[in-house]
């Protein structure tokens, strides 16, 4: 995983920059929502730093981060049960705006389920975790993906229907499965770790075993668990990569 993520590093740094020369940091200041859960916004910090073309302190960029963990269930909501979690995404994205973002994103893939409703009247602009991780999606594998995340997000349909916007689609597991996949997410935010990695693993090698294609880690908690698979990293396209690859280029020029 190491050696993945530094060499992802080094091409993301080559995408950048003219031939010759390293990409600068541009000043942004980027405004992070997280704390949905805790295990993925620390993550998302980690991928920043690993991810940043920079050699010393002052060449990483200015990180503002909320994380707000008492929002709401992003989950339960779309089923019709506990407190709706817009207002707290909302009025989280406003105060990162007030504290001086210009740039903003959300280290969770159901919330933006609701911010959808809202992002046009955001002040600054929103780096979108579904968009870039359809984008990711398509460009590694345009044969289509496995698609793994909460029983809301698949519920709510946000991941299909930016997909078949662009022409692009995704393979949903059965039903068993998906649950499998939930009680993955609750196991990392029970911050089990190690059991999540086990529950992952099996996920993984059945939904291969029918079709060989990479699975789309469409919950920011999922990638966390597939680091303690075992298994490949080029198996699992990531959406706290693709957010992380996504923010580092919007953070320099």
């Amino acid at each position: 995983m190491k050696r993945f993520l530094i060499l992802a590093s080094a091409l993301l740094a080559l995408s950048l920059g003219v031939a010759g020369q390293t990409p600068k940091y541009n000043g942004k200041t980027l405004g992070v929502l997280g704390g949905l859960g805790p295990a993925a916004s620390a993550d998302f910090m980690r991928l920043l730093v690993v991810k940043a073309p920079a050699t010393v302190d002052q060449e990483h960029p200015r990180v503002i981060l909320l994380s707000q963990p008492q929002t709401p269930n992003r989950n339960d909501f779309i089923f019709g049960f506990g407190e709706d979690p817009e207002p707290a995404l909302r009025s989280g994205l406003e105060l990162l705006t007030d504290w001086g973002a210009d740039i903003l994103c959300v280290t969770c893939n159901t919330a933006h389920y609701y911010i959808d409703h809202f992002r046009d009247s955001l002040r600054r602009p929103l780096i979108h975790i579904i968009d870039e991780t359809v984008r990711s999606a398509r460009e590694r594998s345009p044969e289509g993906a496995w698609l793994t995340a909460t029983l809301g997000t698949i519920k709510a349909g946000i991941f299909q229907d930016n997909a078949a916007r662009s022409g692009y689609s995704f393979v949903v597991p059965d039903e068993e499965t998906k649950n499998d996949v939930q009680e993955v997410i609750n196991t990392v935010k029970a911050g089990r770790y190690e059991e999540a990695g086990a529950l992952m693993r099996a996920v993984c090698l059945k939904l291969w075993s029918v079709r060989n294609i990479p699975i789309v880690a469409a919950c920011t908690e999922i990638p966390i668990a597939y680091g303690y698979t075992g298994l490949p990293a080029e198996g699992c396209i990531s959406s706290l990569e693709a957010l992380a690859d996504a923010c580092i280029r919007e953070l320099y020029d």
